[in-house]
């Protein structure tokens, strides 16, 4: 399967990256979440950051595929496979990170015995396992060429990619006690499910067609860059119209828009707004811009990049002002609290991923590219004669 030397070299370090996540996951098990650098303050972290991006890159890429067979999109149906092999390996890598964030993974079945329909996480679950189940249908039924029955799956599959992120922003959404407790939150996930889902499925082409595997051809590619010029300007209006809530005098979230600005997640939200949205933008909105594969590529990991540092900031600022006060504040209950006692309270939320946690991380995303890799070479191959013939008219044109 892997013939090339660059490619055995890099399935062998990926393999090495997903021993060492592992190892590392075993040990957070054998000691508790206490290893990591969440807290009773911040009581959600890196997986949970990870869980948000990984579950927007994968509905992005199951709307593009979506899309092409409900408004009968011919040039995208040509990447539909590959937008749907991309966004069945991220949504188990959301998946695996919610998994790992549970900490006590041995008990998982309690949700199945006695969920609770009042819990957004239970619509969630829910929904992800929908989701997949949807993705495998797809590859399935696009592989053998069933058209009529892809079809008709992608006029459930496009609300259901919707809603997949839409029931994520619920769980922020509506926790009143939050500075998340926000109608439009869910349209901000979509909105930034649709321009990262879309960058990371052409870095993918790229990456596809610099392999040899599967050839986009430069017309669609084209198109695809302009396409998420178009969802960019849709996620920086949604934000805007947030900020704008927030920066009216007398609303409540006062105090966290402060941190996002200049306090300790002004370097993430900064991030985003000039590196994850008007960089991008002001690339991709050109059309000279969008027939160099170096910019595009370059413009499509900004926007990459940038929502994963909305994640950081959208999650981390509501844990810095606790929202109980009085006494020595709150017990911790990390390894390092218990140690000494003079650190065992703070009344200010305080977050840093441990080594235990970046080291799962890398190995859950190794693990993803390492799915990716193997499906698409057993997957695409098979369909690159005829992109190829669509490059040669193109460059022909």
């Amino acid at each position: 399967m892997f013939t090339s030397s660059k490619a055995k070299s890099a399935v062998v370090a990926l393999t090495i990256l997903v021993i060492a996540g592992i190892s590392a996951w075993v040990y957070q098990l054998a000691n508790g979440l206490a290893v990591t650098g969440m807290s009773n303050i911040n009581s959600w972290g890196a997986y949970i950051i990870m869980f948000m991006l990984f579950v927007g890159l994968s509905a992005g890429g199951l709307i593009v595929a979506s899309s092409a067979h409900v408004f009968n999109i011919e040039q995208f149906k040509k990447v539909a496979l590959p937008a749907v092999i991309t966004s069945t390996v991220c949504i188990c890598c959301a998946g695996l990170f919610i998994l790992l964030d549970l900490g006590g993974i041995q008990r998982v079945w309690r949700i199945l015995t006695g969920p609770n329909p009042s819990s957004v996480l239970v619509w969630d679950m829910t929904i992800i396992t929908i989701y997949l189940v949807i993705n495998i249908l797809d590859l399935v039924l696009i592989i053998r060429g069933h058209e009529h029955k892809v079809e008709v799956l992608s006029r459930i599959a496009l609300p259901v990619a919707i809603l997949v992120h839409s029931v994520t922003a619920w769980i922020f959404g509506l926790q009143i006690a939050r500075a998340w407790y926000s109608a439009i939150m869910a349209p901000i996930f979509v909105a930034s499910a649709m321009d990262s889902g879309l960058a990371l499925l052409i870095i993918a082409l790229a990456a596809l067609e610099r392999a040899g595997i599967f050839t986009t051809g430069a017309k669609l590619f084209k198109g695809l860059s302009g396409l998420l010029a178009v969802f960019i300007a849709v996620d920086a209006f949604f934000i805007g119209c947030e900020l704008l809530t927030m920066a009216y005098p007398g609303a409540g979230e006062a105090v966290e828009l402060g941190h996002m600005l200049q306090g300790a997640t002004a370097p993430f939200f900064w991030f985003e707004i000039i590196c994850g949205l008007l960089i991008p933008f002001l690339i991709l909105v050109f059309s000279k811009n969008r027939e160099k594969r170096g910019l595009v590529i370059g413009a499509s990991a900004l926007v990459v990049l940038g929502v994963f540092a909305k994640r950081v900031w959208l999650l981390l600022t509501s844990f810095i002002t606790p929202n109980v006060e009085g006494a020595n504040g709150i017990s911790l209950g990390t390894f390092a609290a218990q140690a000494d006692a003079a650190n065992m309270w703070a009344q200010t939320g305080s977050y840093a991923p441990t080594v235990i946690e970046i080291l799962v991380i890398v190995g859950v995303i190794s693990l993803g590219a390492l799915a990716f890799i193997i499906l698409s070479n057993k997957m695409l191959k098979r369909n690159s004669a005829e992109p190829a013939a669509d490059t040669q008219s193109t460059t022909a044109e």
